[in-house]
């Protein structure tokens, strides 16, 4: 399991917009990650009051930061890269993300050759699939 001081050593993300909060799986070709989404989240305040709900662009990008982190973990010839988002395909957000939730995220490589890797990317809330897609990356350097 890493934590978030871990995570950070990683990702170069930082708040407000790092949207994982631990790595409870990590496997060469795969990671698990987890968001805990609180109603102290910044984007509720407007998203929408009375009901707040996650965007879905934002649920969207935790799960590119957990498929950043495998990439980056996964290729350690790839220090002095970043990765970048390049690209998302079959996107579909199935059901709502609501405060008190806990995002869990699984990320497995599809395509690594050089410069531009693929993803695919499932979020779920209590076993429920919330959001899936397919994420691309471009690797640009630091």
């Amino acid at each position: 399991m890493m934590y978030i001081n871990e995570i950070q050593e990683i990702l170069p993300h930082r708040y407000p917009f790092l949207l994982v909060d631990r790595i409870v799986e990590l496997k060469e070709e795969k990671v698990v990650g987890l968001k805990n989404v609180t109603m102290n989240e910044e984007f509720f305040q407007g998203h929408y009051p009375g009901h707040p709900i996650m965007p879905g662009v934002l649920i969207v990008e935790s799960m590119a930061q957990v498929s950043g982190f495998l990439l980056m973990h996964s290729h350690s010839d790839l220090e002095d890269k970043i990765p970048l988002f390049a690209g998302i395909d079959k996107v579909r957000i199935r059901r709502p993300v609501i405060p008190g939730d806990t995002l869990k995220i699984e990320a497995e490589i599809i395509r690594a050759r050089g410069r531009i890797a693929k993803v695919l990317a499932n979020a779920y809330v209590e076993d429920k699939l919330v959001t899936e897609a397919e994420l691309m990356f471009a690797f640009e350097d630091k």
